[in-house]
């Protein structure tokens, strides 16, 4: 059900693969939510906006290119989508928003947008694959327990606009063998390295 540009609701009808029409701008809340049988969905340019928790709990999604057309990813857009392997964020997009990626355990391939200013709480919390992140110079904020329990995670660069890096961020993040924190940091919460034995 398509409205004003606004992609509502999604029958799935058995189908594993999907091409969201010409056209949409937006993509509603809980559109696509649990979807079980979804392993791959096409957006075209021309979105802009991906509603709350769009495609949380998509357990197969396997593939979903985000076009450069996109400005917005609303929280837990992408939660639980356990096989997810690869995301890469839109330069427009400013934030990402709290618990987007949480619980994507295959994400092994990840590429953050140069206009990204905010990483919210618990953003990619158990990426349990993810071994490598650059975090960009636009980053100024990592929030808290943004990496929390990712223990894969070996090698993080964190952008030299980093100023404040909030408690737990980096917590279990138990693979984890070296960082370097840049002159631009002026705050360390509480934990942010707890437990990277």
């Amino acid at each position: 059900l398509i409205i004003d540009g606004e992609l509502h609701s999604f029958a799935p009808a058995g189908l594993t693969e999907y091409q969201i029409p010409e056209g949409v701008t937006s993509i509603g809340t809980r559109v696509f939510c649990g979807n079980e049988q979804l392993t791959r969905v096409s957006i075209p340019d021309g979105v802009t906006l991906i509603g709350e928790s769009a495609f949380s709990n998509c357990k197969r999604l396997v593939t979903i290119t985000l076009p450069e057309s996109i400005t917005s990813i609303g929280k837990c857009a992408f939660n639980g989508c356990r096989s997810m392997t690869n995301i890469t964020i839109p330069d427009r997009v400013t934030r990402i928003r709290r618990e987007t990626f949480q619980y994507c355990e295959s994400l092994n391939n990840l590429i953050i947008g140069n206009s990204i200013t905010c990483i919210e709480p618990y953003a990619f919390r158990s990426c349990s694959n993810l071994q490598e992140v650059t975090i960009p110079n636009s980053v100024t904020r990592i929030k808290e327990g943004a990496f929390y329990d990712c223990v894969s995670l070996k090698n993080i660069t964190i952008g030299n606009g980093v100023a404040l890096i909030e408690s737990y961020a980096f917590s279990h993040c138990s693979a984890l063998m070296s960082v370097t924190i840049p002159y631009s940091v002026k705050l360390i919460g509480h934990g942010v390295f707890s437990n990277c034995i």
